[in-house]
C-alpha cells in the first residue's frame, strides 16, 4: 500500500533567481531547482513543490527583502511559510556555501523546527504604513539636516545677516527667512547668502508640508486598523504607526505578550552561568524603531514642528 509523502521546501532567495529545495518528512532530498524571481516563477516554484506531494511548510530566506514576493504568493496559495535565518559561520565552514546548499539548509530548518518565525504578510494597511513611514523618516532626516545648515549659515554669515536673525535662531527663523526678497546691493556676499538662506528655509517648509501630509494619511490608516491605539496615553500617530508596522498585517503570529516584548527588544535576556545564575541584562536585539517608540517622550508632537 503506497503512502502519500509530505514535503517540506526551502528557498534561497536572490534578486533575479530563487533556488528551491524539496525534502520529504524523513529528510531525503527530492529535488533542487532554480526559478525566476517573478510572478510566473513563483507559480512554477509552488507547482514544482506540490508535484512531490502535500507541502507542509516552506522555509524562505529574506521574507522582508528578496523573498517578499514569493512569501506573499505562497500565503495566497495556503502554504505555510516560515522565516529562515542565514546559516551560521560554523555550518558554512563545515558544509560550504552555495545556493543549492543554502536552499537545502532552509528546508531542513523548516522541517526540524529550527525555523519557527511566521513572517509578516505585507499585504494590507500596515504595509501602506510601512511605506509611508520610510518616506516620513527620510523627510525628517532631510529637514533636520537642512535646518542645521540654515542655522550654521546664519551664525557664520555677514554681520548684517547675523544681526537680523540674532533672536531667531530657535523659533521663527524658517518662516522669516522664507519670506525674504533678496535684492542686489553693494555687497554680493550678503546677496548670495540671503538667496541661500531663503532657499533652505523654503525647502524646510516643503519637507514640513510633506510630513504633515504623510501624518494625515497615517492617521486614516490607523483609524481603519487599530483606532483604540491612539487613545492610549502618550501614543501619537508616529508611535502608533511604528508599533503597527512592527506587528505586521498578521499580528496573530505573536502568540503572547512575551513574544511581543522580545520583538520590541524590551524583554530581559538571561546572562547567568554557574554561580552567577539568575542574572539578566537588557535586550539589545529586536526592532529598534519599536523599542524607541515605546520609550519616546509622550510630549513629542506627532506632526512636524513649525519653526
Amino acid at each position: 500500500m503506497s503512502m502519500v509523502r509530505s514535503v517540506v521546501g526551502g528557498v534561497d532567495t536572490h534578486a533575479d533567481v530563487h533556488v528551491a529545495a524539496a525534502i520529504d518528512s524523513n529528510g531525503a532530498v527530492l529535488g533542487i531547482e532554480s526559478f525566476p524571481a517573478d510572478a510566473a516563477g513563483y507559480r512554477r516554484l509552488a507547482g514544482w513543490l506540490t508535484g512531490f506531494g502535500p507541502v507542509i511548510r516552506v522555509g524562505v530566506e529574506g521574507t522582508g527583502s528578496y523573498g517578499v514576493g514569493l512569501a506573499r504568493h505562497l500565503h495566497r496559495e495556503g502554504i505555510e511559510v516560515v522565516e529562515v535565518d542565514h546559516p551560521n559561520r560554523q555550518t558554512r565552514r563545515k558544509f560550504g556555501k552555495s545556493d543549492p546548499i543554502d536552499a537545502e539548509a532552509a528546508a531542513r530548518a523548516a522541517l526540524s523546527g529550527t525555523a519557527t518565525v511566521t513572517p509578516k504578510r505585507r499585504d494590507g494597511t500596515v504595509e501602506q504604513m510601512r511605506v509611508l513611514m520610510i518616506a516620513r523618516r527620510s523627510a525628517r532626516i532631510q529637514r533636520n539636516q537642512t535646518l542645521n545648515q540654515l542655522r550654521q549659515i546664519v551664525f557664520t554669515g555677514p554681520d548684517e545677516i547675523r544681526v537680523r536673525f540674532k533672536d531667531r535662531h530657535k523659533t521663527g527663523l524658517v518662516s522669516e527667512a522664507a519670506r525674504m526678497r533678496p535684492r542686489k546691493g553693494s555687497d554680493p556676499i550678503v546677496f548670495t547668502t540671503n538667496i541661500v538662506i531663503r532657499g533652505l528655509a523654503r525647502r524646510i517648509q516643503d519637507l514640513n508640508d510633506e510630513m504633515a501630509t504623510i501624518d494625515d494619511a497615517l492617521a486614516g490608516l490607523i483609524d481603519a486598523t487599530a483606532p483604540s491605539l491612539l487613545e492610549q496615553h502618550g501614543v501619537g500617530v508616529v508611535t502608533a504607526a511604528t508599533l503597527l508596522v512592527t506587528a505586521g498585517d498578521n499580528p496573530d503570529r505573536l502568540h503572547s505578550e512575551r513574544s511581543w516584548a522580545h520583538l520590541c527588544g524590551a524583554s530581559p535576556v538571561p546572562t547567568g552561568s554557574g554561580k552567577t545564575s539568575g542574572r539578566v541584562r537588557l535586550n539589545h536585539g529586536g526592532d529598534r524603531q519599536a523599542n524607541a517608540a515605546l520609550l519616546r517622550d509622550s510630549s513629542t508632537p506627532a506632526s512636524p514642528r513649525r519653526l
